[in-house]
């Protein structure tokens, strides 16, 4: 386990080093995280390496027994880049430039990119390659954030229209009958004659935008897998390779988990609150992101920035109470995480973050934020053992890439967002305290009890095949709203019913369907065990017909009394859940516990706020327990201070 800070010795004085890594020694750690934002230094002059006040910095961690992580420092590329090949800038939507400034304004498509970004890790990983101190390399910083994973210019332009000509495998004839171009007279008689979705009147063909989405992960996992080979080959197939993913996996246009697959480890920066907001972000929304984080590889992750203090660019968050960002690194812990460092051992006084505040402030005082780190990490200590363990989750949430990028191409109603949606599933089974593997859609799935799919509007048969087969075992998928409604290449499908080819499965059919408008909803009604419950419907609303399904709520509407709100099919001797609308946190409540009541998975109850997580080793049981709110709580007989976290033996 490691436990450490992200250190950036190139800002500040030299003078200096010897009496931080003092400091960062007191505070218990034992790695630090350097390099990731030092091209120029490595590089000053092209084809001028100079490795050696990093030599002097590893030499100086080694002799007081702190490990090292080392990024690639190709989220920085140097002005002298900039300046002799602009084409390694990408661009806004607008085909203007993006100026040098700022970070990752490279094009993931510019073969002179690749190829500059090639020779400075290979140059400095065989630099490092016997540098046993050195116990993993981080590739990059936070791929595709702030804008950077979308690019409009002319190698992406020129790419995209390659891609395109391999998919369809040099045949426009194919591409036309695919996309049906012939409406708007769109068809092409070239893929030299195919645009990119840059603004236009109306809108650009749905078709053509999901392949731009694929084209834009595919380019980033190119990229990733590109610096991943050249680490291995240069040191060896045996170095560890990480990458520290951002938040935003939900609205990103590229898929984390294929860039997971090339990597060792998947680390994570965790920022519960950011610049401009008044309020953290709700607990099972944070839950949400590390179980995102465990599903990538489904094993445990790392963080490589927990935060300590307030954050921001230009504007300044709010200030995590004292114990409170504690508190979410013991949640991170518990959720997964085995390796945990804190972003960043001093807050900066130059430069764009100077105001992503540290364990230390400007002031280079010692106070309650750098006793807070240094006691979580004695405690995270005594507990190496639980922590390592692999969490083994009986319930799965699936994510699909293709229609998380279906809803951003066409939202259908305005009050549709993708992760919305997946938290509303989400939430219910984190409130009893259960970890939930937030996986891929193509990922193998049959080890859990329950399979929980949000807004999945792409259909794919060999997923829907794996939902058979899961349900035939006994076990219980939920099924949320706007399922299977287009192909893989976001068209609709003549002459089926929605769910295309799972009417049988959901035991009914998609009759009728509305998008709700801003401070617009619905009641319902609910039936059979339900029946003394009400409740409200939002976002969207499929209106079902059933055929084999029971009815558990309607729409309280009388021209559609016929017509159901979410319905129970048996399915070969398992359940399945239709929930054909944004529906409130108490019906999904009651749902949920329905759910894990026919499974017979064990919950543990707790106060609203108090999060607890299980973990064990054989016979060895540890429970975390987190107060998530700014009150005093009781969990049966332990009491939790405003924020404080613990881990117990027993309740």
């Amino acid at each position: 386990m490691y436990l450490g800070v992200d250190y950036y010795p190139e800002q500040w004085n030299e003078c200096m080093t010897d009496n931080d890594l003092e400091n960062i020694i007191e505070l218990g750690a034992n790695v630090i995280r350097i390099g990731e934002f030092a091209w120029h230094m490595m590089e000053s002059i092209e084809g001028n390496y100079d490795f050696s006040y990093f030599d002097n910095i590893i030499k100086k961690a080694k002799d007081k027994r702190l490990k090292v992580i080392f990024g690639t420092p190709t989220a920085t590329i140097p002005a002298w880049l900039a300046k002799k090949h602009p084409d390694v800038l990408s661009e806004f939507e607008n085909n203007k430039k993006r100026v040098f400034g700022g970070r990752r304004q490279y094009c993931f498509n510019s073969k002179t990119y690749i190829e500059y970004s090639k020779k400075i890790i290979t140059k400095l990983a065989t630099h490092y390659k016997d540098e046993k101190n050195i116990i993993a390399w981080q590739i990059d910083n936070e791929f595709g954030h702030e804008g950077s994973d979308v690019c409009y210019c002319s190698n992406c332009e020129k790419e995209f229209r390659a891609y395109l000509k391999k998919v369809y495998n040099n045949d426009i004839k194919k591409l036309n009958e695919t996309w049906g171009t012939i409406f708007w007279s769109q068809a092409y008689n070239e893929f030299d004659e195919i645009p990119l979705p840059t603004k236009t009147i109306t809108t650009h063909n749905p078709s053509l935008r999901i392949e731009w989405e694929r084209f834009r992960s595919l380019s980033i996992e190119k990229y990733a897998k590109l610096q991943v080979d050249t680490l291995k080959e240069t040191i060896g197939v045996d170095v560890v390779v990480i990458h520290d993913f951002s938040g935003g996996y939900f609205d990103k246009s590229f898929d984390f988990s294929k860039v997971a697959k090339h990597i060792d480890v998947v680390a994570y920066n965790n920022y519960p609150v950011w610049g401009g907001q008044a309020n953290p972000i709700p607990p099972h929304e944070i839950a949400c992101g590390l179980d995102f984080m465990r599903g990538a590889k489904k094993k445990n992750f790392w963080i490589t920035e927990a935060i300590m203090g307030a954050q921001g660019h230009d504007v300044i968050g709010y200030l995590p109470r004292p114990g409170q960002a504690k508190m979410w690194s013991y949640q991170a812990i518990a959720r997964g995480c085995n390796s945990l460092m804190y972003f960043r051992y001093r807050g900066a006084t130059k430069g764009a973050e100077q105001y992503c505040y540290g364990i230390l402030d400007q002031d280079n005082i010692k106070r309650r934020k750098f006793y807070e780190v240094k006691s979580f990490f004695h405690e995270m200590k005594s507990n190496e053992v639980i922590i390592n363990s692999k969490i083994d989750a009986k319930i799965a949430l699936i994510y699909d890439f293709e229609s998380m990028a279906s809803f951003r191409i066409q939202r259908q109603s305005v009050l549709m967002d993708y992760k919305n949606e997946v938290y509303r599933l989400h939430r219910p089974f984190y409130e009893n305290n259960l970890v939930i593997d937030v996986i891929p859609s193509y990922s193998e799935f049959s080890e859990y009890e329950i399979l929980l799919v949000p807004v999945m509007i792409v259909h794919k048969k060999e997923v829907q095949e794996r939902m058979r087969t899961f349900a035939s075992q006994g076990k219980t998928v939920v099924i949320s709203f706007r399922n299977g409604v287009k192909d893989y290449y976001n068209n609709l499908e003549l002459g089926k019913f929605n769910p295309i080819n799972f009417t049988d499965f959901i035991g009914g059919y998609v009759e009728e369907i509305e998008a709700f408008q801003e401070n617009q909803s619905i009641e319902l009604i609910g039936l059979n065990e339900f029946e003394t419950m009400k409740g409200t419907a939002t976002v969207f609303r499929d209106l079902i017909k059933t055929t084999t399904a029971k009815t558990l709520f309607r729409y309280n509407e009388e021209f559609f009394e016929e017509l159901s709100a979410i319905t129970l099919n048996e399915y070969e001797g398992g359940k399945v859940y239709y929930i054909g609308s944004g529906v409130d946190e108490n019906i999904m409540d009651n749902l949920a516990n329905k759910i894990l009541k026919e499974a017979n998975i064990e919950t543990l109850k707790s106060p609203k706020g108090v999060e607890v997580v299980k973990r064990q080793v054989n016979d060895s049981e540890r429970y975390f327990i987190m107060n998530h709110t700014s009150k005093t709580q009781m969990l049966q007989n332990t009491k939790l201070n405003p924020y404080e976290a613990k881990v117990v033996e027993t309740l």
